[in-house]
């Protein structure tokens, strides 16, 4: 139970999440995964079951009491958002499926007066979620892809990145956080280098979110969009924040209900942001979730949170470093608490087997990262990620697992 964040022990809060409770394979589950996935807290399952049990209903579109809570709670939640990552007003706050949606919605509908030749500056580290809808564009419309490069240390190179511009830039695309090396990109240097161009800047905040303190104005761009499944919320929830001037001007990225003003079979007239963006029944419970999940990230404390897993990144570090045929990729700083490797003559996959067979969870592959495997020359990495719930005995167990899989293919 979390008092406050300056009472939180970080030890005690694995309690808080009940599949950490459960055993693989008989033994204590140690969850290195939380970069594809977090687990839930019980704080969260409880707010989504309460809501269905006693709060459910339609939204937006009923005079009855139920429904009337249900938008209330629903709407609550925007707003939550907005001060969670210090948005202007609650209607630049969109909810879609995931950053994957938020991506795409911007791809769409931003795109509408784009023409052959026009450009998107993305980088070398971008998740294929933010590499394919401006690929899609590319084939459908002849648009150009600029990519940023990335050093050998996983960071991204400011520097070549200023010269990518012209006066067909339509917009800058990249990570705040690269997903498979944990680097945090210089976010608001690179917006302040975009504006000075007078192009628009996309975040893909989905790793950022977790890990530390958001704040969109600050950073001054224009798109930010992340994941509620990544923070502790459920799967199928996620959002895009967008300047109101952009939102204003977009099209609509789906037709149906809720979205709409008026309706005819000779005219369709649309609601304002964000509502003209959320066609058909939204994931409420989602939602609900989500808001859960922000007062237990709050409740710990951004700061202590990123504090914690930046002390447990350089316990982890130091110990893998001691084991000789580990290689990390990616070791520039600032990072979050993300580490990829290799290992001499062991196959990646084969590393994420032993692990599994240890209780241990780890994403061994490409990360939806293929072009920054190919650019860090590799194939695949294992990856571990932390979470509020990871500490040291967690990172000790992944040492004598990687130690057992050196063993058994020496």
């Amino acid at each position: 139970m979390i008092a406050n964040s300056m009472q939180v022990n970080f030890s005690q809060l694995r309690a808080d999440f009940p599949l950490l409770q459960k055993t693989n394979r008989n033994k204590p589950v140690i969850f290195f995964d939380s970069a594809a996935s977090a687990q839930k807290p019980r704080q969260v399952l409880e707010a989504v079951n309460h809501f269905y049990q006693h709060d459910y209903a339609n939204i937006h579109r009923g005079i009855y009491e139920l429904s009337e809570r249900a938008s209330l709670l629903y709407e609550n939640t925007r707003e939550k958002v907005r001060q969670f990552i210090h948005a202007k007003e609650a209607g630049e706050i969109v909810f879609v499926r995931g950053t994957t949606e938020a991506i795409n919605l911007v791809a769409n509908c931003l795109s509408q007066d784009w023409q052959a030749g026009d450009e998107v500056i993305l980088s070398e580290m971008e998740h294929h979620a933010n590499i394919v809808p401006w690929y899609l564009l590319k084939t459908k419309l002849g648009i150009a892809l600029k990519i940023i490069p990335v050093r050998d240390d996983g960071s991204i190179d400011t520097d070549a990145y200023q010269t990518l511009f012209s006066a067909r830039t339509k917009l800058v695309a990249i990570s705040h956080v690269s997903n498979a090396l944990g680097t945090i990109n210089p976010v608001k240097e690179m917006t302040e280098i975009a504006h000075a161009h007078d192009v628009p800047v996309l975040f893909d905040g989905a790793q950022a979110v977790p890990h530390l303190a958001v704040d969109v104005q600050a950073i001054d761009c224009d798109f930010y969009a992340f994941s509620g499944h990544k923070m502790y919320a459920p799967t199928g929830i996620g959002v895009l924040y967008g300047k109101k001037a952009y939102l204003d001007l977009m099209p609509p990225y789906q037709g149906g209900g809720d979205m709409i003003e008026s309706v005819s079979f000779s005219k369709v007239t649309f609601a304002k942001a964000p509502h003209k963006f959320e066609a058909g029944t939204p994931d409420i419970a989602g939602a609900i979730g989500l808001s859960a999940a922000i007062d237990y990230l709050q409740a710990i404390g951004m700061d202590e949170i990123f504090a914690h897993e930046q002390q447990l990144l350089s316990y982890a570090e130091a110990a893998l470093l001691t084991i000789p045929t580990l290689k990390i990729i990616g070791t520039a700083k600032p990072k979050v608490g993300v580490i990829s490797f290799t290992m001499d003559g062991i196959h990646p996959h084969d590393i994420g087997t032993v692990l599994d067979h240890e209780g241990i969870a780890v994403r061994a592959g490409h990360h939806c990262a293929m072009p920054l495997m190919e650019r860090m020359g590799v194939a695949a990495t294992v990856r571990a990620s932390f979470a509020v719930y990871t500490d040291e005995q967690d990172v000790d167990a992944l040492i004598k697992g990687i130690q057992l899989a050196v063993r058994i293919f020496s």
